[in-house]
């Protein structure tokens, strides 16, 4: 910002200077009242004229300025007219005559170059912009764009990481080492060369990147990996060279690289030819990470979510020595990431966050801050001034179930239907083993969906056993047999339930082994990615009759499923249908009145329930998503 104000002052008094000049040198244009010649003839002859000067010569025409006798001035151009001495001296007008001054040399050269000077010189302008400001010239294109960033620029520290202790204490080491070093060099340990972090979409690399910069009281050089790339060719090469060389001045220091598959993908990837640009821009990294010449002092830390299209080069020790997984946070991270975010939140004393951290599984750590943020503008909305936990409850059902479309006009038969569907994936639900507990049941349209079933894990699962999956086979089909049962009808809306439980019953053929008939063994092609640098061509290893069986075994798990919910809800048809009415008078029901309906006890009403207006004329609206299905939160 200070080089563009410094640019635009210099031109703005270069502006000024040229103008300034050529009010000087048009001395032809002054503040006398211009008239025309036949007008002064006759102010001559009507003897109003005093005085008169001729600037000019006759042939070429003249300017005549002078005064009146009233004291006024006037100026005008006169032609060639022999009889104006004449005129002058018979009616005694004092005038004098001089030559037209004549321009310098220099001026007309001046005048007649300054169109060409000022184009190059708005060229010139231009060009320096285009290539970083001016800085370096022509071989600005070259230079590094990784930003320093110290202790006024970055306020973020440990203390604002949460979720990710094991990550944590990997990069403390780091900060530690490069504070005092001494304490590691007298054991024989070495500094590591870089440290790659991993991890999901919005897990938190780049904010524990960023609390490294802040504990760590060195040069911390910040940079994203699409930086280097640029359409010129051999710009990317020359700006990790760029980049290290400034590193070097002042290490010890850390060079953080976001988004490292940008320019670390496999090489030799893609069909056919293509520019090798991104692979020089890869060589030259790994040359200066560990190459021919050292470069001690220097830590590089890169962060991705895509470790599988690295280069392996890039990933041996001596240039990543360390992979830090950040994962998504387990129950207690979350509780802690949601204290972090509450901090910054006028937060009422009915919150409490490790209720919501148990009811937000999956989510990772911008999740949990776009839950607070927005629980904080539902407060908003309700003019309130503490956010409490009916806030965060909304916040947390917008984000896991979709946003409420409640002026979407639905047919009673429509909404009988989804409440029966409903209905049906919450009995199933309720009633096989192993289930998540069912949390929340709703037939108000979220999202792309009519109605949803919501399921919330009691803890953190990381796999899952043959018979919660069968399960949940079971419970994606409970909604299609109740439209059957209750409705003698079948609609679109379990056709995403097919698809997954489809999906589901195939993955346990032929990738997880859990089929009695053909056993602990993959049935499957090569899912090698081409683009990734993988083979060109998938290879079938089973066979045509193995292929046989796979389909008759996903065949089988998926009609048992199918006859197991058809078995329960028609031993519980009075649950359906009191569920069933219960939907359809409050439209959204909880885990405790769910759990009076199971019991065959009356179900409380929910609290601060208004009745929906709800119009029979209308049609559903035209879009893409007629179907009514369920969400789990597991796969939030």
């Amino acid at each position: 910002m200070n080089n563009i104000g410094k640019n635009i002052a210099i031109w703005l008094i270069i502006g000024l200077v040229l103008v300034t000049v050529f009010n000087q040198f048009n001395k032809r244009q002054d503040t006398s009242q211009q008239i025309a010649y036949s007008q002064f003839m006759a102010e001559v002859e009507a003897n109003k004229i005093a005085t008169v000067t001729i600037e000019g010569y006759p042939l070429r025409g003249q300017w005549i300025r002078g005064k009146r006798n009233d004291g006024g001035t006037f100026a005008t151009f006169a032609p060639f007219d022999f009889r104006l001495v004449d005129t002058l001296l018979k009616h005694n007008v004092k005038f004098e005559a001089k030559p037209e001054e004549e321009p310098s040399v220099l001026m007309n050269i001046f005048v007649s170059w300054f169109p060409m000077l000022l184009m190059i010189g708005v060229w010139v302008f231009f060009m320096r912009q285009m290539q970083g400001g001016g800085k370096g010239g022509a071989f600005s294109f070259g230079k590094s764009r990784a930003k320093m960033l110290d202790d006024s620029t970055n306020t973020i520290t440990f203390t604002d990481v949460a979720g990710c202790d094991e990550a944590k204490e990997e990069v403390k080491e780091i900060v530690d080492y490069l504070r005092d070093p001494s304490k590691y060099q007298s054991l024989g340990g070495r500094m590591p060369r870089g440290i790659l972090m991993v991890g999901s979409p919005g897990t938190g690399k780049t904010l524990l990147a960023k609390a490294i910069a802040g504990e760590a009281k060195v040069p911390f050089f910040a940079i994203s990996g699409s930086d280097f790339v640029e359409m010129f060719v051999g710009v990317g090469a020359a700006r990790v060279r760029d980049m290290f060389d400034t590193a070097k001045k002042n290490a010890p220091c850390i060079i953080f690289i976001d988004e490292i598959d940008a320019v670390g993908r496999q090489r030799g990837a893609g069909l056919g030819g293509g520019n090798d640009e991104r692979e020089q821009t890869l060589n030259q990294m790994l040359v200066e990470m560990d190459g021919f010449e050292g470069n001690s002092g220097i830590i590089v830390i890169a962060a991705t979510n895509r470790p599988d299209v690295l280069d392996p080069a890039l990933l041996r020790p001596g240039r990543f020595d360390r992979q830090v997984v950040v994962p998504l946070p387990d129950i207690r991270g979350r509780e802690q990431i949601l204290n972090v975010h509450m901090r910054k939140v006028p937060i009422a004393n009915d919150v409490d966050p490790a209720v919501l951290a148990r009811g937000t599984p999956g989510m990772s750590g911008a999740d949990l801050a776009n839950v607070v943020n927005e629980a904080a503008l539902f407060a908003a909305r309700r003019n309130k001034r503490l956010v409490d936990m009916e806030d965060f409850e909304s916040a947390k059902d917008k984000i896991m179930m979709g946003a409420e479309r409640r002026s979407m006009v639905m047919s009673e038969e429509e909404r009988r239907n989804t409440a029966y569907h409903e209905s049906g994936h919450a009995v199933v639900g309720k009633l096989v083993p192993k289930s998540d507990p069912v949390h929340k049941v709703t037939i108000i349209p979220r999202g792309r969906a009519l109605g949803l079933t919501m399921q919330l894990p009691e803890e953190d699962r990381w796999c899952y056993d043959r018979t919660y999956l069968l399960s949940r086979i079971a419970i994606l089909f409970g909604g299609r047999i109740a439209e059957e049962l209750f409705m003698n009808q079948m609609t679109t809306g379990a056709g995403n339930d097919f698809e997954r439980a489809t999906s589901m019953a195939r993955d346990m053929v032929t990738r997880y082994g859990m089929s009695d008939k053909l056993g602990p063994m993959v049935y499957g092609e090569n899912d090698g990615e081409v683009f990734l640098g993988r083979s060109i061509t998938t290879h079938k290893n089973v066979s045509e009759a193995t292929m046989q069986q796979v389909d008759q075994e996903i065949r089988r798990i998926i009609d048992e499923q199918y006859a197991l919910a058809r078995r329960l809800l028609e031993e519980n048809r009075d649950k359906v249908e009191r569920m069933t009415a219960a939907l359809l008078e409050w439209e959204t029901i909880d885990a405790e009145q769910i759990e009076d309906i199971m019991q065959d006890r009356e179900p409380r009403p929910p609290k601060d329930w208004k009745p929906r207006k709800q119009s029979n004329s209308g049609d559903r609206p035209s879009g893409d998503a007629p179907a009514a299905t369920t969400t789990p939160a597991t796969e939030v």
